[in-house]
């Protein structure tokens, strides 16, 4: 599920994480792999979430009917939320169950954050809407469930209480939640039931996720294994400025593109110059953007002459800059 964008991201701070620390290369690979593995935990614990409101609320609506001196509304409570088709078919999921279980147990021990979020809950608009529908069906509960979901990763006490379990995780939190906001609009009624397999954000059962996941793990080695030689290719192009003072994250996504470009037969020139440009303008500056793309215009070039470029595929690049 996790885009190869997202992946350059997490190899990029896993070279920063190197040069600041001084690890090997097996030890890099070793820690990368942990931390996407992490992925998978985050992205259940934002989706464990749903279900765990469901109970919450079904003991939040009981009380309010056993009260001593209980209102009407409290007396005869609208159930309609509990019987939400769609929350209940997350919490009768299988695979669902089994990584609440591994990875989810904080709510079991944040009961009382979850009631406070959901007696807010009610008293949002979406709550209401929903609740006034005569009827409702599967897609009527799919996007009052997808609403709810939004509105539980904008909830600053609950990303705060997430996010205290790993210091990656601030960083990450927004992102995976993109990522389980689509998967949520993807599942239908026909397919969604207990026994279907659960989306995570890392699955070695799906060979996209494989496949994306090896190159990353290249793009690291080959990143790690070329850094040197990557230093002096920059050095040599460096007119009226000193090495020592180019920024590290530009040397290090300079130092990723001449990898990929080497390294990744089947990724078109234009797609991993476009990329990095992209990347320095979520880590660089504007200044950095055009200094990479400079150098890489004349990595390009020479990499080609030299034969160590060799792509295979559409949206190839001749010595113009044109695609072929």
């Amino acid at each position: 599920m996790l885009s190869r964008h997202f992946l350059r991201c997490k190899v990029l701070q896993e070279l920063y994480a190197c040069q600041m620390e001084d690890r090997d290369h097996v030890t890099a690979l070793k820690d990368f792999e942990y931390h996407i593995g992490r992925l998978n935990e985050l992205g259940i614990i934002q989706v464990a979430l749903m279900p765990r409101m469901l109970e919450v609320g079904e003991r939040v609506i009981e009380e309010g009917r056993k009260k001593f001196r209980p209102t009407q509304a409290e007396k005869q409570p609208n159930r309609k939320f509990l019987g939400n088709e769609f929350l209940r078919r997350m919490a009768d999921n299988f695979e669902l169950k089994k990584y609440s279980e591994q990875w989810a147990g904080l709510w079991e021990t944040n009961e009382d954050l979850i009631r406070e979020t959901f007696i807010d809950f009610r008293q949002q608009k979406t709550y209401g809407d929903y609740l006034s529908f005569p009827e409702s069906d599967f897609t009527t509960d799919k996007e009052m469930a997808i609403n709810m979901f939004r509105y539980l990763m904008n909830r600053d006490a609950l990303v705060a209480t997430i996010s205290d379990r790993s210091l990656l995780w601030e960083d990450d939190f927004e992102q995976i939640a993109q990522y389980n906001f689509m998967m949520l609009k993807t599942l239908d009624e026909e397919h969604f039931d207990e026994a279907m397999m659960w989306p995570i954000m890392y699955d070695r059962r799906v060979e996209k996720d494989e496949a994306d996941m090896e190159f990353a793990r290249q793009l690291l080695r080959e990143s790690l294994a070329g850094r040197q030689e990557c230093d002096e290719l920059i050095r040599q192009r460096l007119q009226g400025w000193e090495f020592e003072r180019v920024a590290m994250m530009d040397i290090l996504l300079i130092n990723m593109a001449v990898a990929e470009l080497t390294a990744c037969p089947t990724i078109p020139e234009k797609v991993t110059v476009d990329e990095y440009i992209e990347l320095s303008k979520e880590f660089s500056s504007e200044r950095s953007r055009l200094f990479i793309n400079g150098i890489l215009d004349k990595l390009v070039l020479e990499l080609r002459s030299q034969g160590r470029i060799k792509k295979t595929g559409r949206g190839l690049l001749n010595e113009f800059g044109e695609e072929k």
